[in-house]
């Protein structure tokens, strides 16, 4: 790969990694209730997913799932399924006391709930397999299909890992800055809301035609 065909990829990379979506609302939810820390942490079940995806499109099996209209479907419909119910929890979820806030300082949330739910999220949404589909290839190099299809790879995951540290980050400040059970419970319906409409944006997408 050239110089400057990676130059080229990296902003366009960028561009799609900080893309507001439902992982990223994840990253932002976590950082405000858990802490900047955590939130990253869980994220590492988000960038599990992604390298499998990535694997999966580098065998050349992603183009295989985009093609397949019932693979397509029931990973879409089970991953909006998911991001609705995540929403419903959180329009549900009673707005935390100083007393119920005290103790969750003290007590560390359950990380390999907060993983798996990252790595669900991921793997819920078979539009994130377009990307390493559709564009890592214009930037693969025939001649060294592998290493440019690894170092495509790698770029993005490092850069997803940027993308979540900043989320987490803005969620953190926003708890700071709306400290308070009434500011929470607002915080968790536009949270909820929001991942109930990505679930249903994700529920009408269309399998790519061709």
């Amino acid at each position: 790969m050239t110089l400057s065909a990676y130059l080229l990829f990296l902003p366009a990379c960028f561009a799609i990694n900080m893309a507001f979506g439902p992982n990223n609302l994840l990253s932002v939810t976590n950082g405000a209730k858990h802490g900047v820390s955590p939130a990253v942490v869980a994220a590492s079940g988000r960038l599990a997913a992604f390298a499998i995806m990535i694997a999966i499109a580098g065998l050349g099996m992603g183009a295989v799932l985009v093609a397949s209209e019932m693979a397509f479907d029931v990973i879409k419909y089970i991953g909006a399924a998911y991001l609705v119910w995540i929403g419903i929890r959180l329009l549900r979820a009673p707005a935390p006391t100083a007393d119920v806030q005290a103790r969750d300082a003290c007590a560390p949330p359950s990380m390999r709930a907060l993983v798996r739910q990252e790595f669900t999220v991921a793997a819920g949404n078979p539009k994130a397999i377009l990307v390493f589909t559709a564009f890592f290839p214009q930037f693969v190099v025939p001649g060294a299909y592998a290493s440019s299809y690894m170092l495509l790879g790698a770029t993005f995951l490092v850069f997803e890992l940027v993308a979540i540290a900043l989320y987490a980050l803005l969620g953190a400040r926003m708890r700071r800055l709306a400290d308070g059970s009434r500011a929470m419970r607002w915080f968790n319906r536009i949270s909820g809301s929001m991942m109930v409409g990505f679930g249903l944006i994700l529920a009408f997408t269309r399998r790519p035609a061709g």
